[in-house]
Protein backbone atom coordinates (compact mmCIF):
# COMPACT_ATOMS: atom_id res chain seq x y z
CA UNK A 1 0.00 0.00 0.00
CA UNK A 2 1.39 3.35 -0.96
CA UNK A 3 -0.20 6.34 0.73
CA UNK A 4 -0.74 9.61 -1.14
CA UNK A 5 1.30 12.37 0.46
CA UNK A 6 0.07 15.97 0.56
CA UNK A 7 1.46 18.50 -1.90
CA UNK A 8 1.01 21.33 0.62
CA UNK A 9 -0.32 22.08 4.05
CA UNK A 10 -3.48 23.69 2.63
CA UNK A 11 -4.69 20.15 1.77
CA UNK A 12 -4.42 18.97 5.39
CA UNK A 13 -6.39 19.35 8.60
CA UNK A 14 -3.45 17.88 10.55
CA UNK A 15 0.21 17.16 9.74
CA UNK A 16 3.14 16.19 11.97
CA UNK A 17 6.54 14.53 11.84
CA UNK A 18 7.84 13.12 15.11
CA UNK A 19 10.81 11.24 16.50
CA UNK A 20 9.65 8.41 18.76
CA UNK A 21 11.22 6.43 21.57
CA UNK A 22 13.89 7.14 24.15
CA UNK A 23 16.81 6.74 21.75
CA UNK A 24 14.97 8.60 18.93
CA UNK A 25 15.24 5.63 16.50
CA UNK A 26 11.48 5.62 15.86
CA UNK A 27 9.72 8.00 13.51
CA UNK A 28 6.13 8.83 12.60
CA UNK A 29 4.67 11.11 9.97
CA UNK A 30 0.90 11.63 10.24
CA UNK A 31 -1.32 13.63 7.90
CA UNK A 32 -5.08 14.01 7.56
CA UNK A 33 -6.57 15.32 4.32
CA UNK A 34 -9.48 17.79 4.33
CA UNK A 35 -12.75 16.50 2.85
CA UNK A 36 -15.17 18.07 0.41
CA UNK A 37 -18.29 19.72 1.80
CA UNK A 38 -20.97 17.05 2.44
CA UNK A 39 -23.71 19.50 1.37
CA UNK A 40 -22.47 20.97 -1.93
CA UNK A 41 -19.36 18.85 -2.65
CA UNK A 42 -17.66 21.78 -4.41
CA UNK A 43 -15.06 22.98 -1.91
CA UNK A 44 -12.88 21.60 0.88
CA UNK A 45 -14.11 22.21 4.41
CA UNK A 46 -11.85 24.44 6.51
CA UNK A 47 -11.80 26.74 9.50
CA UNK A 48 -14.03 29.81 9.04
CA UNK A 49 -12.50 33.18 8.12
CA UNK A 50 -13.19 36.65 9.51
CA UNK A 51 -14.22 39.64 7.38
CA UNK A 52 -10.58 40.39 6.55
CA UNK A 53 -9.99 36.84 5.25
CA UNK A 54 -7.90 35.73 8.23
CA UNK A 55 -8.46 32.10 9.36
CA UNK A 56 -10.06 31.75 12.80
CA UNK A 57 -7.65 29.12 14.15
CA UNK A 58 -9.42 28.55 17.46
CA UNK A 59 -12.89 28.15 15.94
CA UNK A 60 -14.86 25.16 17.18
CA UNK A 61 -16.36 24.42 13.80
CA UNK A 62 -15.44 23.91 10.15
CA UNK A 63 -17.13 25.79 7.32
CA UNK A 64 -17.50 25.41 3.56
CA UNK A 65 -16.23 28.54 1.76
CA UNK A 66 -18.61 27.87 -1.14
CA UNK A 67 -22.04 27.29 0.43
CA UNK A 68 -21.44 28.26 4.08
CA UNK A 69 -22.34 24.82 5.51
CA UNK A 70 -20.93 24.40 9.04
CA UNK A 71 -19.93 21.26 10.94
CA UNK A 72 -18.87 20.86 14.57
CA UNK A 73 -15.09 20.40 14.99
CA UNK A 74 -15.20 17.11 16.93
CA UNK A 75 -17.72 15.44 14.62
CA UNK A 76 -15.91 16.57 11.46
CA UNK A 77 -12.43 15.52 12.64
CA UNK A 78 -13.64 12.07 13.77
CA UNK A 79 -15.06 11.44 10.28
CA UNK A 80 -11.59 11.90 8.71
CA UNK A 81 -8.90 9.28 8.02
CA UNK A 82 -5.35 9.58 9.35
CA UNK A 83 -2.51 8.44 7.07
CA UNK A 84 0.54 7.22 8.97
CA UNK A 85 4.05 6.41 7.80
CA UNK A 86 6.17 5.09 10.66
CA UNK A 87 9.34 3.39 11.81
CA UNK A 88 8.66 1.41 15.02
CA UNK A 89 10.90 2.46 17.94
CA UNK A 90 10.90 -1.05 19.47
CA UNK A 91 11.48 -3.37 16.47
CA UNK A 92 12.61 -0.97 13.71
CA UNK A 93 9.86 -2.07 11.28
CA UNK A 94 8.88 0.53 8.66
CA UNK A 95 5.25 0.58 7.63
CA UNK A 96 2.23 2.54 6.50
CA UNK A 97 -1.23 2.61 7.99
CA UNK A 98 -4.61 4.28 7.65
CA UNK A 99 -7.01 4.62 10.56
CA UNK A 100 -9.84 6.88 11.76
CA UNK A 101 -8.58 10.23 13.07
CA UNK A 102 -9.90 9.78 16.61
CA UNK A 103 -7.71 11.04 19.41
CA UNK A 104 -8.10 9.57 22.87
CA UNK A 105 -6.92 10.89 26.22
CA UNK A 106 -3.75 9.13 27.44
CA UNK A 107 -2.40 10.52 30.71
CA UNK A 108 -4.46 13.66 30.15
CA UNK A 109 -3.09 14.40 26.66
CA UNK A 110 -4.90 13.90 23.34
CA UNK A 111 -3.18 11.00 21.60
CA UNK A 112 -3.50 9.14 18.31
CA UNK A 113 -2.56 5.55 19.19
CA UNK A 114 -1.84 2.80 16.67
CA UNK A 115 -0.07 -0.57 16.74
CA UNK A 116 3.02 -1.67 14.85
CA UNK A 117 2.09 -4.21 12.14
CA UNK A 118 5.06 -6.45 13.05
CA UNK A 119 5.44 -6.45 16.85
CA UNK A 120 1.99 -5.05 17.84
CA UNK A 121 3.66 -2.51 20.14
CA UNK A 122 1.47 0.54 20.81
CA UNK A 123 2.82 3.74 19.23
CA UNK A 124 1.51 7.10 20.44
CA UNK A 125 1.53 10.40 18.55
CA UNK A 126 0.54 13.01 21.12
CA UNK A 127 -0.86 16.45 20.51
CA UNK A 128 1.95 18.94 21.06
CA UNK A 129 1.38 21.04 24.12
CA UNK A 130 3.26 24.12 25.17
CA UNK A 131 5.26 23.52 28.35
CA UNK A 132 3.86 25.98 30.94
CA UNK A 133 7.18 25.93 32.84
CA UNK A 134 9.26 26.81 29.76
CA UNK A 135 10.23 30.43 29.43
CA UNK A 136 10.43 32.23 26.14
CA UNK A 137 13.73 34.11 25.86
Amino acid sequence: MSLKKPDGMDECVYFTQRSLGDNQQGFAMVWVFRQNCPKCGKALMGKPRDKGGKVLVRAREYACPSCGHRAEKAAYEESLTANIEYNCPSCGFSGEKQMPFKRRKVEGVDTLRFKCDKCAEGIDVTKKMKNPKAKDF
